[in-house]
Parts: C-alpha cells; structure tokens; sequence
C-alpha cells in the first residue's frame, strides 16, 4: 500500500441534502482515498480541523455506474470511497461546512 499523508486521505467533502441534514448529529461526509482505513480517516480528521475529536468512522465503497457513450460502447463512471464520520458531542464542529 502507498504511503499516505493524512492531507491525502481526505479527497473532498460530500454535499448532498443528506449529508446536510446530518451535520445537526455532528455527521459529516467526505470521499476519501480508495485504500484509507477507518484509523486513518479518523487520524486524517483529528489532524486537519483544529479542535474535533472523532467518535466514529463508517466507510462504504461505491461502485462506479454504467455509461454508455455515443458510438455504443459501455463504461463504468470511477469507483469511489465515503466516510462518514461521527464527532463527539463536546468537539468543534467543521467549519468548511458552515454557511452551506
């Protein structure tokens, strides 16, 4: 396995009504490298926004969809990798998501 830095394992935040709907328990969202374990996302976190503590992290893998492109030849869209990750309650909350 590649040597990941925690600045790598997060790729992105997730920004659906879902996940929004969420962020009231403290649940946030994000894609994460394909081969990030849930130690290293919960480290990747803790070390990124000042001040959080992590209680839990699930992780699902998401498989890519079909396409089909104009000339009839068949694909699939990129595989992907979500966390989400549960804070404990005393913790700051993540600031990238305010305002949304």
């Amino acid at each position: 396995m590649a040597d990941l830095k925690y600045y790598d394992i997060i790729l992105k935040p997730v920004i659906t009504e879902k996940s929004m709907d969420e962020m009231a328990d403290k649940k946030y969202a994000f894609y994460v490298h394909p081969n990030a374990t849930k130690n290293m996302v919960r480290e990747a976190v803790e070390k990124m926004f000042e001040g959080t503590k992590v209680e839990k992290v699930n992780t699902m893998n998401l498989i890519g969809k079909k396409k089909r492109t104009r000339s009839f030849k068949y694909g699939t869209t990129p595989r992907r990798k979500k966390a989400i990750v549960k804070l404990t309650p005393e913790s700051k909350d993540i600031e990238i998501f305010q305002g949304m």
